[in-house]
Protein backbone atom coordinates (compact mmCIF):
# COMPACT_ATOMS: atom_id res chain seq x y z
CA UNK A 1 0.00 0.00 0.00
CA UNK A 2 0.89 3.69 -0.30
CA UNK A 3 1.44 3.92 3.49
CA UNK A 4 3.65 0.97 3.89
CA UNK A 5 5.93 2.27 0.72
CA UNK A 6 5.85 5.97 2.43
CA UNK A 7 6.64 4.33 5.99
CA UNK A 8 9.32 2.06 4.07
CA UNK A 9 11.36 5.33 2.24
CA UNK A 10 11.03 7.13 5.25
CA UNK A 11 12.86 4.42 7.36
CA UNK A 12 15.34 4.40 4.05
CA UNK A 13 16.28 7.65 3.73
CA UNK A 14 14.82 9.81 6.46
CA UNK A 15 12.38 12.69 5.75
CA UNK A 16 11.13 12.64 1.93
CA UNK A 17 9.37 15.40 0.01
CA UNK A 18 6.05 14.79 -1.99
CA UNK A 19 3.61 12.04 -1.20
CA UNK A 20 2.67 8.26 -2.17
CA UNK A 21 -1.01 8.01 -3.34
CA UNK A 22 -2.83 5.47 -5.43
CA UNK A 23 -6.41 6.29 -7.41
CA UNK A 24 -7.94 4.99 -10.63
CA UNK A 25 -5.44 5.58 -13.76
CA UNK A 26 -7.46 8.28 -15.31
CA UNK A 27 -7.88 10.14 -11.88
CA UNK A 28 -3.75 9.80 -11.67
CA UNK A 29 -2.75 10.47 -15.44
CA UNK A 30 -5.15 13.97 -14.98
CA UNK A 31 -3.09 14.96 -11.59
CA UNK A 32 0.28 13.59 -13.31
CA UNK A 33 3.28 16.04 -13.66
CA UNK A 34 5.18 13.05 -14.25
CA UNK A 35 3.17 10.04 -15.64
CA UNK A 36 5.35 6.02 -15.32
CA UNK A 37 3.44 3.97 -17.81
CA UNK A 38 3.88 0.42 -16.26
CA UNK A 39 1.80 -1.22 -18.67
CA UNK A 40 2.06 -4.59 -20.99
CA UNK A 41 2.64 -3.63 -24.40
CA UNK A 42 -0.43 -5.25 -25.07
CA UNK A 43 -2.35 -2.81 -23.29
CA UNK A 44 -0.66 0.73 -24.82
CA UNK A 45 -3.71 1.07 -27.27
CA UNK A 46 -6.58 0.37 -24.90
CA UNK A 47 -5.00 2.87 -22.16
CA UNK A 48 -3.35 5.03 -23.31
CA UNK A 49 -5.84 6.13 -25.76
CA UNK A 50 -7.61 6.88 -23.02
CA UNK A 51 -5.79 8.17 -20.47
CA UNK A 52 -2.83 10.18 -22.58
CA UNK A 53 -5.44 12.72 -24.28
CA UNK A 54 -6.56 13.77 -20.54
CA UNK A 55 -2.89 14.81 -19.51
CA UNK A 56 -1.97 18.09 -18.57
CA UNK A 57 0.66 19.77 -21.35
CA UNK A 58 3.17 19.94 -19.14
CA UNK A 59 3.70 16.56 -18.51
CA UNK A 60 6.25 14.26 -19.44
CA UNK A 61 5.16 11.06 -19.84
CA UNK A 62 7.89 7.96 -19.56
CA UNK A 63 7.46 4.61 -20.97
CA UNK A 64 9.59 1.48 -19.56
CA UNK A 65 7.08 -0.79 -21.99
CA UNK A 66 8.91 -3.62 -23.37
CA UNK A 67 7.49 -5.12 -26.20
CA UNK A 68 8.67 -8.86 -25.91
CA UNK A 69 7.07 -12.39 -25.60
CA UNK A 70 8.12 -15.70 -24.12
CA UNK A 71 8.34 -18.34 -26.74
CA UNK A 72 9.91 -22.11 -26.95
CA UNK A 73 13.63 -20.43 -27.81
CA UNK A 74 13.67 -17.51 -24.80
CA UNK A 75 12.61 -13.84 -24.54
CA UNK A 76 11.91 -12.55 -28.23
CA UNK A 77 11.62 -8.98 -29.24
CA UNK A 78 7.88 -8.37 -31.33
CA UNK A 79 8.71 -6.24 -33.42
CA UNK A 80 11.32 -7.95 -35.27
CA UNK A 81 9.17 -11.63 -34.49
CA UNK A 82 6.00 -10.53 -35.28
CA UNK A 83 6.85 -6.99 -37.16
CA UNK A 84 4.94 -4.82 -35.05
CA UNK A 85 5.52 -1.19 -33.81
CA UNK A 86 8.07 -0.76 -30.75
CA UNK A 87 6.75 0.71 -27.56
CA UNK A 88 7.51 4.07 -28.24
CA UNK A 89 5.86 4.13 -31.29
CA UNK A 90 2.86 3.32 -30.37
CA UNK A 91 2.60 5.43 -27.00
CA UNK A 92 3.69 8.04 -29.41
CA UNK A 93 0.02 7.75 -31.67
CA UNK A 94 -2.20 9.17 -28.29
CA UNK A 95 0.34 12.06 -26.61
CA UNK A 96 -0.72 15.50 -27.51
CA UNK A 97 2.79 16.35 -27.37
CA UNK A 98 5.25 14.04 -28.46
CA UNK A 99 8.29 15.78 -27.67
CA UNK A 100 7.43 15.18 -24.05
CA UNK A 101 7.42 10.97 -24.44
CA UNK A 102 10.37 9.96 -22.71
CA UNK A 103 11.72 6.15 -22.64
CA UNK A 104 13.74 4.76 -20.19
CA UNK A 105 13.61 2.63 -17.08
CA UNK A 106 14.19 -1.10 -19.49
CA UNK A 107 17.24 -2.06 -18.06
CA UNK A 108 16.42 -2.26 -14.44
CA UNK A 109 14.23 -5.28 -12.66
CA UNK A 110 11.37 -3.59 -11.27
CA UNK A 111 12.18 -5.34 -8.30
CA UNK A 112 14.90 -3.85 -7.47
CA UNK A 113 14.31 -0.16 -8.51
CA UNK A 114 11.02 -0.49 -5.73
CA UNK A 115 12.93 -1.84 -3.36
CA UNK A 116 15.02 1.68 -1.37
CA UNK A 117 16.57 -0.66 0.82
CA UNK A 118 18.73 -2.00 -2.01
CA UNK A 119 22.30 -0.78 -3.21
CA UNK A 120 22.18 0.13 -6.63
CA UNK A 121 24.83 0.39 -9.42
CA UNK A 122 23.34 0.63 -12.52
CA UNK A 123 23.01 2.76 -15.91
CA UNK A 124 19.85 3.98 -17.53
CA UNK A 125 19.14 4.54 -20.68
CA UNK A 126 17.29 7.61 -21.70
CA UNK A 127 15.39 8.31 -25.09
CA UNK A 128 13.38 11.48 -25.89
CA UNK A 129 13.20 14.30 -28.10
CA UNK A 130 12.77 17.13 -25.90
CA UNK A 131 15.75 18.42 -24.04
CA UNK A 132 13.63 19.47 -21.17
CA UNK A 133 11.65 16.60 -21.01
CA UNK A 134 14.67 14.04 -21.11
CA UNK A 135 16.34 16.80 -18.29
CA UNK A 136 13.28 15.54 -15.83
CA UNK A 137 13.60 11.96 -16.34
CA UNK A 138 17.26 12.23 -15.88
CA UNK A 139 16.96 14.04 -12.90
CA UNK A 140 14.68 11.67 -11.34
CA UNK A 141 17.14 8.90 -12.57
CA UNK A 142 19.83 10.96 -10.66
CA UNK A 143 17.89 11.25 -6.94
CA UNK A 144 18.10 7.39 -7.19
CA UNK A 145 20.91 7.22 -5.99
CA UNK A 146 23.23 4.57 -7.59
CA UNK A 147 21.30 4.91 -10.80
CA UNK A 148 22.82 7.06 -13.66
CA UNK A 149 20.77 8.22 -16.79
CA UNK A 150 22.36 7.22 -19.92
CA UNK A 151 21.18 9.51 -23.33
CA UNK A 152 20.95 7.28 -26.08
CA UNK A 153 19.36 9.78 -28.45
CA UNK A 154 16.03 11.02 -29.49
CA UNK A 155 12.29 9.09 -29.54
CA UNK A 156 13.58 7.28 -32.93
CA UNK A 157 16.31 5.19 -31.48
CA UNK A 158 14.12 3.71 -28.23
CA UNK A 159 13.90 0.28 -29.51
CA UNK A 160 17.63 0.00 -28.45
CA UNK A 161 16.59 0.27 -24.94
CA UNK A 162 13.45 -2.11 -25.46
CA UNK A 163 15.10 -5.03 -26.98
CA UNK A 164 18.02 -4.76 -24.24
CA UNK A 165 15.12 -6.30 -21.88
CA UNK A 166 14.69 -9.63 -23.42
CA UNK A 167 18.64 -9.86 -23.91
CA UNK A 168 19.48 -9.73 -20.02
CA UNK A 169 16.60 -12.04 -19.36
CA UNK A 170 17.91 -14.83 -21.70
CA UNK A 171 21.46 -13.70 -20.30
CA UNK A 172 19.59 -14.32 -16.72
CA UNK A 173 17.92 -17.28 -17.50
CA UNK A 174 20.61 -19.40 -19.22
CA UNK A 175 23.74 -18.27 -16.55
CA UNK A 176 21.37 -18.11 -13.65
CA UNK A 177 21.99 -14.54 -13.00
CA UNK A 178 19.42 -12.78 -10.65
CA UNK A 179 17.73 -9.42 -11.30
CA UNK A 180 20.26 -8.60 -14.13
CA UNK A 181 21.32 -5.22 -15.23
CA UNK A 182 23.76 -2.68 -16.77
CA UNK A 183 26.18 -0.71 -16.52
CA UNK A 184 28.85 1.18 -18.87
CA UNK A 185 31.79 1.04 -17.81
Amino acid sequence: SAEEYTNLAKESFGQINGTISGNDNLSVAKESDVLVLSIPYENIDSLCSEILPEIKDSCVVVSPIVPMVKTDVGFEFIPIKENKPFSYQLVSKYIKDKSKLVSAFHVISEKKLVNPTLELDYDIFVCGDDKDAVGVVNGLINEIQGLRPIYLGPGELSYMAEIATPLLLNAMIRNKIKNPGIKII
